[in-house]
């Protein structure tokens, strides 16, 4: 990036309208944000009251197939939409637009949220200790190392777990900001960006990597592994739900399903890569299984001390950017819904 490149332009670029909401509400939105006024700290309610009703993020409908094959039970309230929905910055404008109470996303979304003065809480976490990213390159580069990034295009999302497995191999690999160029994207561009040339390398998926590879290998993509890993796998809901009683004691009621229905997931992959991948997202079993290979298991700490270190340290990097201010990510997880997941799964699934 040149060290002349004006940052906040940058982030307007990305964010678009989303952040010029922020710039008319942000002010008084902001203070909520960093002290966390305004968040509910009654214990959560031991039922959830008849009637109520959550919107949940389920990308590529993958949550409620998930619930299905593992056979949990109905859950204790009524699920109104499922939303088609995963990008951090696509979930923060479903959040303002109030037509989603609870999404799955990584560590990035929150720290992004509260630098537009959006207040969210994260309420359950799931730990990754294997890399979920890889690098892609375009067709015909001749990188191979992450060293090679310096003078080049890459492809940056600054709201989204991808921006900060960048970020910290570019810092792993010992190079500066200023020594390569970040293309302002959202992660469903990223192919599109690597396919027309528009940047050498943009950070994919595990379970993206299998079918670009496929296509373009031959023509000279290939990938560069990393073993920078995105920590965290979490859920997190707007303050204005989690002040909902009802709402709130639901998405209690929600959790442990979450983690028991990735614990099964993590430990029937054939089911999972046959009915999701195969049958739904059109991959050989090959490509699913080589998918599946690399997936994380489950682990979901009774204590968020570790999570919670690692999103300073995420927060802290941004900053060191010019990214987002410096602030305290101890106000962004609700803390009355720690160790829910925990208690949820069996031993070995807790960190």
């Amino acid at each position: 990036m040149p060290s002349s490149f004006d940052r906040r332009l940058f982030l307007t670029s990305l964010l678009g309208a989303a952040a010029g909401v922020a710039g008319l509400s942000g002010c008084a939105e902001s203070s909520a944000a960093a002290t966390g006024k305004g968040a509910a700290t009654a214990p959560l309610a031991t039922k959830v009251p008849a009637g109520t009703s959550l919107k949940i993020a389920s990308y590529l409908n993958a949550q409620q197939l998930q619930f299905k094959l593992a056979k949990l039970p109905d859950l204790p309230f009524t699920v109104s939409s499922w939303v088609n929905i995963g990008a951090g910055p696509d979930v923060i404008n479903a959040f303002r637009a109030k037509s989603l109470d609870l999404a799955n996303n990584a560590g990035i979304p929150p720290i992004q949220a509260h630098y537009q003065g959006y207040d969210a809480k994260i309420v359950a976490i799931n730990i990754t200790r294997k890399p979920n990213y890889l690098f892609a390159t375009k067709p015909g580069s001749d990188i191979r190392t992450v060293a090679d990034f310096k003078g080049k295009k890459l492809a940056f999302s600054q709201g989204q777990a991808q921006g900060v497995v960048l970020l910290r191999a570019l810092k792993k690999a010992g190079l500066t900001y200023d020594e390569v160029t970040l293309v302002p994207l959202t992660s469903n561009q990223f192919l599109t960006a690597l396919q027309s040339g528009q940047v050498d390398i943009a950070p994919l998926a595990n379970s993206q990597a299998p079918a670009y590879l496929q296509q373009y290998g031959s023509k000279g993509a290939r990938s560069i592994t990393t073993d920078v890993v995105d920590l965290l796998n979490l859920l997190w809901a707007p303050v204005s739900v989690l002040n909902d009683r009802a709402k709130a004691a639901a998405i209690a009621a929600y959790i442990p399903q979450w983690a028991e229905g990735q614990v099964w997931q993590y430990e029937n992959p054939d089911i999972w890569n046959e009915e999701f991948y195969v049958k739904t997202q059109n991959l050989t079993s090959a490509q699913a299984r080589a998918i599946s290979d690399l997936a994380n298991k489950p682990l979901f700490p009774p204590s968020w001390d570790e999570a919670i270190a690692w999103e300073q340290e995420t927060a802290d990097l941004l900053a060191e950017g010019g990214f987002v201010k410096k602030f305290d990510v101890s106000s962004l997880f609700d803390h009355r819904f720690e160790g829910i997941a925990a208690k949820s799964v069996p031993a070995e699934y807790r960190s």
